[in-house]
């Protein structure tokens, strides 16, 4: 698939086809293609739990509240450990710099679930303690984005965008 058709595929999907499992070879292809993410430094501070027994999404989706979430085969959590940051940074390394760069590390993952022919959902309104509690992580290890991962049941329609003229300035 051209590049350029894998950010046109991309949605947001939130039912999955629980009859089609996602194969170990997806779910390391598309942790591969997050660590390929630029990151400042280099420092590379993301960290990724995959969630893939029932009883695990089970305790993931107590504490995400959205149920469709744990119907997906598998879920990524993608998790930031901000201190390699904030030691070469200071506060915007811990602040920015380790989130733009786990930012780009599940951008990575969604594109490269369509390239795979997988759906996804970007899910990043929860309590982050309660999802640490459920995948076992401390801090200072924070969750930051929940992706559910699978293949689609729904055919997801093209969402609307604002115009270029609105969000863009050239000068």
């Amino acid at each position: 698939m051209e590049f350029s058709e894998v950010i046109a595929k991309r949605r947001s999907v939130r039912h999955f086809n629980a009859k089609l499992t996602v194969s170990d070879e997806d779910i390391r292809a598309l942790l591969d293609a997050a660590t390929l993410a630029p990151s400042a430094g280099n420092i590379q501070p993301w960290r990724f739990v995959v969630v893939r027994s029932a009883e695990a999404r089970q305790r993931l989706q107590g504490a995400l509240h959205q149920p469709w979430a744990s119907a997906a085969p598998v879920v990524i959590v993608v998790c930031v450990d901000p201190r390699p940051c904030a030691a070469r940074y200071g506060d915007r390394g811990e602040y920015l710099y380790s989130i733009q760069d786990t930012a780009a590390a599940v951008e990575n993952i969604l594109l490269a679930a369509v390239d795979r022919g997988l759906a996804s959902c970007w899910i990043g309104a929860f309590d982050e303690k309660a999802v640490a509690e459920a995948i076992g992580v401390t801090s200072p290890i924070t969750p930051i984005a929940v992706l559910p991962v699978g293949y689609s049941a729904e055919s997801a329609r093209r969402p609307s965008r604002r115009p270029l003229e609105e969000v863009a300035t050239w000068i």
